[in-house]
């Protein structure tokens, strides 16, 4: 009986090699995206024009930015949401309009010498870049900012922008707000952006994600073979976030996602 035994679990095993072998992380041998965060953050204050520029000098393929709702609908680029910690100014985004905004200095906040640097406004981005370097575009709190789908979209057929190609992509961590903007431009990739791994990363979900992302983009923290594996088994592409160090940086490229994101663009 032992023998019979060890004859069918050898012939389990090799069915299960055969038949269930792992897909690869990435099945060709594109190069891996350079992405800025919120432009080039490690050299300039985050998501100004200079940054935006510096990221471009240093190579980048992709300038990584983040929006909100001004008071009057206008889409500021902006990582939180007030306006304490990267201006001379304090309260909310959503109390001022984007005119007011545009008065505060976002610069001297990270050295004097970028004193007088503005908060862009996403269309000011989108006629400075397009056609020069991808742009990954992060919805932030869209619970927030219930218009702000229709906006980012309204931006992007203003212009013509809105065929179907991966020079821009958008992106949330709120996976509603990812489904209503494929619903409203289903011709612009988009992408879930996830901190953990877990229930929220369980093959159900990555399925459901799949019906309408084509990219999750894991946090540097949760980036390995095996993660990366299961997103590309579910036909969706990878980009990291966020790299501050070469060793990261190393690491990270031997995974062979879709792209990296960094403070440092030189670094990649």
């Amino acid at each position: 009986m032992r023998t019979v035994s060890k004859i069918i679990l050898i012939i389990t095993s090799f069915l299960r090699a055969i038949f269930f072998k792992k897909k690869p992380i990435k099945t060709t041998n594109q190069p891996i995206w350079k992405i800025g965060h919120r432009g080039a953050a490690g050299y300039c204050p985050e998501n100004t024009f200079v940054s935006f520029e510096r990221a471009f000098e240093m190579g980048a393929d992709y300038i990584e930015l983040d929006v909100q709702l001004t008071k009057d609908g206008r889409l500021a680029v902006i990582h939180d949401t007030t306006v304490n910690r990267t201006t001379n100014g304090k309260g909310r985004v959503s109390d001022f309009t984007m005119d007011e905004l545009k008065k505060l200095d976002a610069g001297s906040w990270f050295r004097e010498e970028f004193k007088d640097e503005q908060i862009p406004e996403l269309g000011e981005v989108l006629d400075r870049f397009v056609g020069r370097v991808g742009l990954l575009i992060e919805l932030k709190k869209p619970l927030l900012y219930p218009s702000i789908e229709e906006k980012t979209a309204e931006e992007l057929i203003k212009r013509n922008i809105s065929k179907g190609n991966e020079n821009i992509i958008v992106q949330s961590f709120d996976r509603k707000s990812m489904k209503r903007f494929h619903s409203i431009l289903p011709s612009v990739p988009v992408g879930i952006l996830v901190k953990y791994n877990g229930p929220g990363l369980s093959n159900m979900e990555l399925r459901k994600i799949a019906e309408y992302a084509s990219f999750i983009n894991p946090k540097i923290t949760i980036a390995n073979k095996r993660v990366l594996n299961r997103i590309s088994q579910h036909g969706l592409k990878a980009i990291i976030w966020t790299i501050r160090n070469r060793r990261d940086a190393t690491r990270m490229k031997e995974l062979q996602p879709a792209g990296i994101v960094a403070d440092y663009p030189d670094l990649l």
